[in-house]
């Protein structure tokens, strides 16, 4: 369910909030909206043609350095909820990706946050951003 959009330089997927993702009152644990930035930031690739994986198996990774999540409301079980990414270029060293979730149903803003990743090498090294990754996301801008 994933949606691009060039116009706004975002990209936007759903995700239904499992049990396994929710405390026992149905509300969801405040953790899992991280690994729903992650949802976000790894489909957004995809739908760019390039999986981490990929990302990877070209001797790069993109570890976290930095993460900040500021809680607006609570999804809870069952919600369907809309994960929007998009990545802010004017960040020169590495990458930043900043995120919002929704409600899908009444659009309520969830959540707002956004994660700072370092490239590196397969030695550990921190390194430039590849060409390669560069030429995609801005592929992906335009359509």
């Amino acid at each position: 369910n994933a949606v691009q959009s060039s116009a706004m330089n975002k990209h936007q997927t759903n995700y239904r909030v499992i049990y396994a993702d929710t405390d026992n009152m149905g509300i969801a644990y405040h953790a899992n909206y991280l690994k729903w930035f992650e949802v976000g930031r790894t489909e957004m690739f995809r739908s760019y043609g390039l999986t981490y994986k990929a990302i990877e198996e070209k001797g790069f990774y993109l570890p976290v350095s930095e993460a900040y999540c500021k809680y607006l409301s609570s999804a809870e079980y069952d919600d369907i909820i809309t994960i929007e990414t998009s990545v802010d270029t004017s960040f020169r060293a590495g990458m930043k990706f900043d995120y919002q979730i929704f409600r899908a149903d009444d659009g309520e803003n969830l959540v707002r946050g956004f994660t700072k990743h370092a490239f590196v090498n397969t030695d550990g090294r921190i390194v430039r951003p590849p060409v390669f990754i560069k030429e995609i996301l801005k592929k992906g801008w335009t359509g």
